[in-house]
């Protein structure tokens, strides 16, 4: 589990393709403090720790994680959101996030707002992923309140912090983005549908 509050951007440093797998190697001032078999959200995706070198670790991405996120896009020196998994006991600063991503996304607009940056998405509602005005959503691992929700596009605000401390600044219209919806909301959809 994870609070989609990122903890610093890594660096992917290779790519290499094993099987239908892929293998990602990170530089990251995070790698110190992690161990093989650790979990860790790669722009929202939780992945496992497999191997570690003193400034570098390597995480395996299966086919069906590659199907599913922006992952099949990284490209070497392309930054990524991280955060490592949340402490029981710890205050929980975001929302529940599982690092299950359910969709990607699509960005279509970034606009500056007085200081803040208004920027939007689409996706393929037929999933029947819900946004709600005013609810939460992750956004390449990027917790965050969804504003001006619609039928399959949605609007969030960015502040300073979160444009300057993640992937958020490297977003222009066609980013493909990882979205996890809120874990509650998806389970209400599913009810009310029955």
């Amino acid at each position: 589990m994870f609070t989609g509050i990122i903890e610093t951007l890594g660096k992917v440093t290779s790519l290499e393709a094993k099987g239908g797998n892929l293998d990602i190697t990170i530089e990251s001032s995070l790698t110190p403090e992690l161990k093989i078999d650790q979990s860790v959200a790669h722009n929202g995706v939780c992945l496992t720790v497999v191997s570690l070198t003193d400034t570098t670790y390597t995480v395996t991405a299966i086919a069906e994680t590659l199907n599913k996120t922006n992952l099949d896009t990284l490209r070497t020196n392309d930054l990524v959101n991280l955060e490592r998994a949340m402490i029981l006991g710890s205050r929980l600063d975001g929302h529940i996030v599982q690092g299950h991503v359910d969709q990607t996304g699509e960005c279509t607009s970034v606009k500056e707002d007085n200081g803040s940056w208004i920027f939007s998405f689409t996706y393929d509602d037929a999933t029947g992923n819900p946004t709600i005005e005013k609810g939460s959503i992750t956004i390449d691992g990027t917790s965050l309140t969804v504003v001006n929700s619609g039928k399959n596009t949605f609007e969030v605000a960015i502040i300073p912090y979160t444009y300057e401390h993640t992937r958020f600044n490297t977003y222009k219209p066609g980013t493909i983005v990882n979205l996890e919806f809120d874990v509650i909301g998806k389970y209400v959809a599913k009810l009310m549908a029955k």
